[in-house]
């Protein structure tokens, strides 16, 4: 029989990508430029809409509060994400791994949460346009945002409760530049089958049950919308949710790939690569996408910039 170390594991290595060194620091170059114009973008776009009265409005006001996550769910793993692409060995304690484990599945599952309601909110004023901004009024709006964070922070809490009490003495290189689930389970000797389950129920439950409802959001919307009389009324409306739906798209695809399936040890490095999407690139594309596709948003990013130009 294999005799597996039971050295308790204080700290992971991870392994993050196997670059060659120039290639590596130009890379970690890049990647710092996208996290800061990530960070500064998001932030712009919370100033502009707290600025600005005319975006004083639920979808501005849930639109802000997407900025605010993009702000920190990056900022969660962008650190490890750098540090991976040193050429040095990389160290993380336990308890920073636990730590950014639940931070970031947090976040994500907000994230998952929020892009739900701005769906339900875009239904609302489409479909019941006359009553939006009774349903859809200011209290209503805080609540649900509140909601969003207080449901993803709890999902996650007994999962990772349950990840911390593993015994990790297989071995402490982690397959990924952050602590994820499917790398830790790797490492564990503990029976992880229970936990493994609990993870694809949460999974389906968050990812799947948001994206379902978003489905069905957008079926009555596109409804609705062909009942419209005119043309222009229906294009309207379509480029006023096309946003929302790239968005949407972008951050599904990829978990559902990632975590709406069986573990498996052979798609590890596959999912390291796959996850560089909705930590890097649809934080920095979210400002971009709604900045570019709505004029109210526009007009006012121009007004706020012309005030910054009179400052200075």
């Amino acid at each position: 029989m294999l005799v597996k170390n039971t050295t308790s594991i204080t700290e992971f290595q991870l392994l993050g990508f196997s670059l060659v060194t120039e290639v590596g620091l130009s890379v970690f170059i890049m990647v710092s430029i996208i996290y800061i114009v990530t960070i500064s973008a998001n932030i712009f776009i919370i100033f502009v809409i707290a600025s600005d009265r005319r975006l004083h409005k639920p979808m501005y006001f849930f639109i802000g509060g997407l900025s605010f996550i993009e702000i920190w769910y990056p900022t969660v793993t962008f650190p490890t994400l750098l540090w991976a692409l040193l050429p040095r060995k990389k160290h993380i304690s336990l308890g920073g791994c636990m730590s950014q484990f639940y931070f970031h599945f947090s976040l994500g599952t907000t994230e998952s949460f929020l892009l739900t309601i701005m769906s339900y909110d875009r239904y609302v004023a489409i479909c019941n346009p006359l009553h939006y901004f009774i349903i859809m009024n200011p209290r209503t709006c805080k609540k649900l945002l509140l909601s969003c964070w207080a449901g993803g922070f709890t999902v996650i809490f007994v999962l990772c409760l349950q990840v911390s009490n593993l015994s990790y003495c297989d071995g402490n290189e982690l397959d990924h530049y952050y602590c994820d689930f499917a790398a830790l389970i790797k490492l564990s000797c503990s029976n992880t089958s229970s936990i493994e389950m609990l993870f694809f129920i949460s999974a389906c439950f968050v990812i799947l049950g948001c994206f379902v409802l978003i489905v069905m959001s957008y079926i009555q919307i596109i409804r609705t919308t062909m009942s419209f009389p005119t043309s222009t009324g229906r294009r309207r409306t379509f480029s006023t949710c096309a946003s929302h739906l790239i968005v949407v798209c972008l951050f599904y695809v990829t978990n559902i790939f990632m975590f709406v399936r069986p573990a498996a040890a052979d798609t590890l490095h596959l999912n390291k690569s796959v996850s560089i999407i909705p930590s890097v690139i649809t934080p920095l594309l979210n400002p971009i996408i709604y900045t570019l596709r709505n004029q109210e948003v526009k007009e006012a990013v121009k007004k706020a910039v012309q005030k910054l130009n009179f400052y200075n």
